[in-house]
């Protein structure tokens, strides 16, 4: 069976019980021929590097990205020997995905802010230590160090992906990374315009544009899943986009402002404590859709198994080099990858490589 090295999935979506489900998961993730996993980073039990050795140990072929973690929370010579570890143990199926986290959680942390400026010296850092550099008296935006250094042999190349939203972002994938993950409930307009954007940055400074792999991160809720997981997966995951980073979200998609506005002014979501797509019942989730007009949920597949295969190669025809199926795990996947091998154009993704960042 062929491998389907433009798709992965998401390891441990939504709320998971325990992060051993990660294991079945990217078994029977690699058995469906899905490229790669993607690991997103939550503060309970979800931190990245323990996730992302586990899915390294048990699987063979299965391309392996956090999707993503944030630079500030780990010391750099930390996170440079966590990705080359990951390298040598997956024997180069590992791609180091960073992303700017969400400003209230990081200020509440007592974390700073991080920056493009911050983003982009660390990447430069990252790639030096890869490559066997020591770096003395190092003083960026990243931060101060007297000496980094791992190991004077190492001549890695370790793909860097950035997750993008704003144009500064993405300018700076187009510049600096090799990949960039876009987000989930994007407009067909917002993600050509987001493709563009990163392409002509890569061809400003003078890069291949066709070189930085682009990933559409596109939610699949099909109709063999029942009522209830199709309402959390859809409007509780969109509830908590708007929590988090609303007005960005809004004004990505060119929405309307007042109806997050009345969202966020809702007695329901203002005093609800937590991501409402963890612990909002059916019925609290049935009174957010009353709030989520249809077309901001419109940006995801819908229907019976062909239907959403359509929409997930569409993303490729948009301009997307790959997909991120995202809030499902492999085995809520399986009746769509079926109809996905039946439209799959031959040849067409030939030259993608397993590992995410390639």
């Amino acid at each position: 069976m062929d491998q389907l090295d433009e798709l992965a999935f998401y390891g441990l979506p939504g709320a998971p019980k325990t992060p051993a489900d990660l294991l079945p998961q990217c078994r029977e993730g690699e058995s469906l021929g899905l490229g790669s996993v993607f690991l997103s980073e939550r503060f309970n039990i979800k931190e990245v590097v323990t996730l992302s050795g586990a899915a390294g140990a048990v699987t063979e072929s299965l391309g392996i990205a956090t999707g993503v973690t944030n630079h500030n929370t780990r010391h750099p010579i930390v996170t440079a020997s966590y990705s080359s570890t990951m390298h040598h143990l997956t024997g180069g199926r590992f791609a180091l995905g960073l992303g700017r986290g969400i400003d209230r959680a990081f200020q509440a942390y007592g974390l700073p802010k991080i920056t493009t400026a911050q983003l982009e010296d660390f990447a430069g850092l990252m790639r030096r230590l890869w490559h066997g550099e020591v770096v003395v008296g190092h003083d960026g935006p990243a931060g101060r160090w007297p000496v980094l250094a791992l190991d004077p042999e190492f001549r890695l190349d370790i793909p860097l992906m950035l997750s993008a939203f704003g144009p500064e972002s993405l300018k700076l994938a187009g510049r600096a990374f090799d990949g960039v993950i876009l987000h989930t409930f994007f407009t067909d307009e917002t993600l050509q315009r987001c493709v563009r954007t990163v392409r002509d940055e890569a061809e400003r400074v003078g890069r291949d544009p066709a070189s930085i792999r682009i990933w559409s991160c596109y939610a699949v809720v099909g109709d063999w899943l029942p009522d209830d997981v199709r309402l959390k997966k859809t409007v509780g995951r969109m509830a908590t986009y708007l929590q988090a980073y609303g007005d960005l979200m809004v004004r990505t998609n060119g929405w309307d402002p007042a109806v997050l506005e009345r969202f966020r002014a809702d007695p329901f979501v203002a005093g609800f404590r937590g991501a409402i797509d963890n612990t909002a019942t059916t019925s609290e989730l049935e009174h957010v859709a009353t709030l989520i007009p249809e077309e901001w949920l419109a940006p995801a597949a819908s229907g019976s198994p062909e239907q959403c295969a359509r929409a997930v190669l569409r993303q490729t025809d948009l301009g997307a080099d790959s997909v991120i199926i995202h809030g499902a795990a492999p085995n809520e996947l399986a009746p769509m990858v079926a109809a996905y091998r039946d439209i799959r154009p031959a040849g067409r993704f030939d030259h993608l490589h397993a590992n995410p960042g390639l």
